[in-house]
């Protein structure tokens, strides 16, 4: 017999399986003997109270064992004869857009400009090293795309048509932990990630797919307006192409201008990567001095406030985690953020944005967002002494517009350098980031504080170029056999959302090589 139950509990039984079966046996008057399993289904954390609880959706196995595995399987089949599909990108539009290809029937053949994952850590190392970025092999470029070591997390409020719970079974498929499946705000972990990755690739290449690594594509080869495959380290690739490139590939954005291929200015969101102590952090969520305790994770928190017009909002939180250099190229500085999958961390840090829309920023250039990105990275470089150190200030001399004369102690690798952001950041970015400061300092004591410091800068958020693509068949307005897909091409923002976009994109592809055939 097996039951299900919501149920409401604190979080020491949560944490514990023999303690959720007692409880469980004592609320429903269970011989707990006769409770074989516990499976949780759903998990979130009611912090709005000073006392704190744990919400369980859970499937109670009594007298019988689960014969089911804790995930849905994907049965990806033998596809080395049937036709090919280029796919551009190894991120998680590319990865998904793959595997999806390949359960449909059609070859993969991936194009990735960077390293395979374990290679491209060897890189990463370097940044904080020797002061140097490789611009093809970086926290943005290579095997898994940014969310490969920028953390993880898989959430996502995407309405996209997909299905959210296929990607994360996928994930699961490939040494993912179940608990993804149960989680609010599921977390993989930049530890765990790059092995799930890594078993990603294996299951394309065992199917009769290709994946080529430092293989950058630079042009695409057309027969009128029909794409008819790509130019990828000085060789041709035959096939439709789903381009699933990354918001960081600025030279697959100018190539499409300069060929007059349509794509259209995009808003993004600009701002600081926040660092507090991950302790003040959890005393200010958890309402206790004492911070987490023992049976609870690192706390996370979501700001969003309204500052003459725009959204000033917390992005990417990443609770016990790290800030770390995002740069792709020489003379740019990019902040992100990652936490290990214990989220184990001193500190806690979030993106704290403002929204920029393509409107903001004045012409009709289709890469002038791209353009202020860049020109605002440049800026931030120059300020960290032309190097990776980032310019960083305390939050409330930011607010006060005062130098800070000192830093906290921080987990950017590279190192700081105290820098007056108020004063070099463009007067609306930074003016609605103080306003929105205060407002989250009211709405939670103990948040706007010196002992958090602002690194500059963040603007990776998302693309600042959309590729125009039909909304029904996903392919470019005017290029048939070309996919736009996923966060480069302006249509997702996250792991999730572009895992769902691949598997769209793969499916109007088949559906694109049927009607050709």
């Amino acid at each position: 017999m097996t039951n299900e139950y919501q149920v409401r509990v604190q979080p020491q039984v949560a944490a514990n399986e023999q303690a959720l079966r007692s409880w469980l046996a004592d609320e429903y008057g269970f011989d707990v003997r006769t409770i074989t399993a516990v499976r949780i289904l759903r998990r979130s954390i009611d912090a709005r109270q000073r006392t704190i609880f744990v919400n369980l959706k859970v499937r109670v196995f009594i007298n019988e064992q689960p014969t089911d595995d804790e995930y849905v399987r994907t049965d990806y089949p033998d596809v080395s004869e049937r036709p090919q599909v280029i796919v551009v990108g190894a991120g998680p539009g590319g990865l998904f857009a793959a595997l999806r290809l390949i359960e449909l029937g059609l070859r993969p053949i991936v194009l990735e400009r960077g390293k395979d994952v374990h290679e491209r850590k060897k890189d990463l190392a370097q940044i904080a090293k020797t002061q140097k970025v490789d611009a093809e092999s970086n926290y943005c470029f290579g095997e898994g795309g940014a969310g490969a070591y920028s953390d993880g997390k898989l959430y996502t409020r995407s309405k996209k048509r997909g299905s959210i719970e296929k990607i994360l079974n996928v994930f699961c498929q490939h040494g993912a932990s179940a608990n993804i499946l149960a989680d609010a705000h599921p977390h993989i972990g930049t530890d765990k990630l790059p092995r799930v990755i890594e078993n990603m690739r294996n299951t394309i290449i065992r199917c009769g797919g290709e994946v080529h690594f430092q293989t950058k594509m630079t042009r695409l080869v057309l027969n009128g307006n029909t794409v008819v495959g790509c130019f990828a380290a000085d060789k041709e690739y035959s096939g439709p192409v789903i381009l699933a490139t990354g918001h960081s590939a600025r030279d697959v954005y100018r190539y499409l201008a300069d060929r007059k291929i349509e794509i259209e200015a995009k808003g993004i969101a600009v701002g600081v990567r926040l660092e507090h102590p991950s302790m003040l952090i959890d005393q200010i969520q958890y309402h206790n001095k004492l911070g987490r305790g023992k049976y609870l994770p690192a706390a996370e928190y979501s700001f969003v406030t309204q500052v003459d017009g725009r959204g000033v909002y917390s992005f990417c939180m990443c609770p016990g985690g790290f800030v770390i250099p995002a740069a792709t190229d020489k003379e740019q500085l990019v902040v992100n953020g990652m936490s290990p999958s214990n989220r184990g961390g001193q500190w806690s840090n979030s993106g704290m944005v403002v929204e920029t829309r393509a409107e903001d920023i004045e012409g009709d250039d289709p890469l002038r967002v791209m353009h202020f990105q860049e020109q605002l990275e440049r800026d931030c470089w120059q300020q960290g002494n032309m190097r990776q150190t980032a310019p960083a200030q305390r939050m409330a001399d930011f607010v006060n517009k005062r130098l800070s004369y000192d830093l906290p102690r921080s987990s950017y690798a590279p190192g700081l350098i105290s820098s007056p952001l108020h004063f070099w950041m463009p007067q609306n970015i930074s003016h609605r980031l103080q306003e929105g400061f205060k407002a989250f300092g009211r709405q939670s004591h103990g948040f706007l504080t010196n002992e958090a410091v602002m690194i500059g800068v963040e603007t990776r958020t998302s693309s600042p170029v959309r590729i125009v693509r039909d909304a029904d068949t996903l392919m470019h307005v005017r290029l048939q056999g070309l996919f736009p897909c996923g966060e480069g091409a302006g249509y997702a923002g996250g792991i999730v959302s572009a895992g769902v976009d691949g598997e769209r994109c793969a499916e109007m592809c088949a559906q694109y090589l049927q009607q050709t055939v």
